[in-house]
């Protein structure tokens, strides 16, 4: 029999098992732009529980452990892969309920309950994903406790049947195929149920320090699939983020010699060009000699250095002050999700009485977004995730709510959710607010200009590390050399003589004289429109176009 104290030492395994090998789940995303993180938000999603779990008394019941372990989970879920985990782990809490211990059908009894959430809780379920391996681990592990019902036998056919499953992924994926690599979330799910296993089997906890595991046959090959920015990745292995841009004069020296030295005295190295200029992003210990090796190049027009350290320090001390809970006084009331000075004082001018710092690469918590809501003084509270990857968490906090309503409108974009925000009518019924905000953010064209993380091919384009991707709608739809000549051209491809609103949202690595160069020629291709610019100060995105 499982008891309370083994499971939780067995969550416990799990998530130092999952923590150890994010990195290489995380480079497992197949679209290659900068938002691969779903081994961190499994991690970040599991490991939210660990706190509450080592507090439990020793005698604790195995129904006390999985309660606990769940409400945990779901506070701190982080994208749809921490959200989906925490349903899991949900199901675990009402399968296990009443018991002071469990046995192998017990176990499966809870796992059937949290696939069954999990799956219930996306609109369109998708084979070849996280919800197929957590399906086929508790098909096998039923098939296994036909004949023989003994907890580790079955555990072990569990995690047997889910690297079953992930191996079929490509096979249920196209895309999946075509990128040489197995679900992200499939993968982070075999790694927490393989890290409960060696509790359950061996009584180890995995060492949370323990060397990242080689990925099995199927996965993805690091040295095509190499990230490059993990700015907000826990784990920092150097202090300086340092960006400049070099004014070519040295037309003989070829820029893949600066990489491969900048490679030498750091990580997360990005090196683009055109005919005029060098842009180079490098983390280091050394910005001065990286800055040397940029002046081979030529002249220095723009330096940045930070310490990364400080701003990591920094952001969780601001994620560890609560917000405080309103008395809910007004009718209704805002929160977005939204990253960059610009991007959050816009929120605000716009009515959002709280804003959720986080977005692309780094996803806020259903706990953050409940916490957020709470702060708003209103019965009702409209949510605007913002991003596809933050809807299922905000649907999350809806059920957390006891004084006050929180809706979720499924906001994808930032333009979206402007657009969903100012579509608002408090002359509508209640129950037709939310349809009509999201009709009315679906007819709006959003255009993100920024970078390639990596190699890749994809969408039927060859990408090189650093290349600009111009993104129509969530569709890569050209590259480019020139972030600026990119956003004019994106703008041409999304406007048209019948578009009257055109918003050019541009990004901290844009200059202003950039961001007027690209206003002043959509202004000249659609004088008709009513043509805004805003320094939204974003991390990821060059610029963010709207258009209506």
């Amino acid at each position: 029999m499982i008891t309370g104290s083994c499971l939780i030492n067995a969550i416990i395994s799990g998530a130092n098992n999952i923590n150890n090998n994010k990195d290489m789940v995380d480079r497992l995303n197949i679209f290659p732009v900068p938002d691969g993180d779903t081994g961190s938000n499994m991690s970040m999603t599991i490991s939210s529980a660990g706190t509450e779990l080592l507090n439990c008394d020793e005698n604790v019941s195995i129904a006390e452990v999985a309660k606990t372990a769940a409400s945990s989970m779901l506070r701190g879920a982080r994208g749809n892969s921490g959200v989906i985990l925490s349903l899991l782990f949900k199901g675990f809490a009402k399968g296990l309920a009443d018991l002071n211990a469990a046995s192998g059908k017990d176990l499966l009894n809870a796992l059937s309950i949290g696939v069954e959430s999990a799956y219930n809780a996306v609109m369109k379920p998708m084979e070849g994903t996280i919800l197929t391996v957590a399906r086929i681990a508790y098909e096998k592990g039923t098939d296994a406790a036909f004949f023989n019902p003994d907890p580790i036998f079955v555990w072990e056919a569990v995690c047997n049947g889910a690297n079953e499953a992930l191996q079929s992924t490509p096979d249920l994926l196209p895309v999946l195929k075509k990128a040489g690599v197995v679900d992200a979330g499939g993968k982070g799910l075999c790694l927490i149920f393989e890290g409960m296993l060696s509790v359950f089997k061996y009584n180890k906890v995995i060492n949370a320090n323990a060397e990242p595991k080689d990925f099995i046959d199927g996965s993805v090959n690091t040295a095509i699939f190499e990230s490059a920015i993990a700015k907000f990745d826990d784990v920092i292995n150097f202090t300086y983020c340092t960006e400049f841009i070099v004014e070519k004069s040295a037309e003989d020296l070829s820029i893949s010699d600066a990489r491969a030295y900048l490679e030498t005295i750091g990580d997360c190295v990005v090196v683009v060009e055109d005919e005029e200029i060098i842009k180079v992003h490098v983390h280091t210990e050394s910005p001065g000699l990286a800055l040397q090796e940029g002046l081979k190049y030529g002249q220095l027009i723009t330096v940045k250095v930070e310490n990364m350290k400080e701003q990591n320090k920094n952001a969780k001390k601001q994620n560890q002050q609560k917000l405080p809970a309103a008395e809910p006084t007004e009718e209704y009331g805002f929160v977005a999700v939204a990253t960059g000075g610009g991007l959050i004082s816009l929120f605000k001018d716009l009515g959002c009485n709280q804003v959720v710092s986080g977005g692309q690469s780094m996803n806020p918590s259903t706990e953050d977004i409940f916490n957020a809501s709470m702060a708003t003084q209103a019965k009702t509270v409209f949510v605007f995730p913002n991003n596809k990857n933050i809807i299922l968490a905000a649907e999350q906090a809806v059920n957390f709510a006891k004084d006050r309503k929180i809706m979720v409108v499924p906001t994808k974009t930032i333009p979206q959710g402007m657009s969903a925000i100012l579509a608002f009518d408090s002359t509508l019924p209640e129950s037709e607010m939310v349809a009509h905000m999201t009709k009315c953010a679906s007819l709006v064209k959003t255009g993100q200009v920024t970078f390639a993380s990596r190699d890749a091919e994809y969408g039927g384009f060859k990408i090189k590390e650093g290349e600009i991707l111009a993104l129509a709608d969530g569709k890569l739809t050209f590259k480019s050399k020139d972030p600026v000549k990119a956003a004019i051209r994106l703008a041409s491809s999304l406007a048209n003589r019948s578009s009257e609103f055109i918003t050019i949202i541009y990004g901290e690595s844009i200059s202003d004289k950039d961001a007027q160069l690209v206003l002043k020629n959509v202004q000249k291709k659609y004088p008709h429109a009513d043509i805004s610019l805003v320094n939204g100060g974003q991390e990821i995105y060059h610029f963010i176009l709207s258009v209506e």
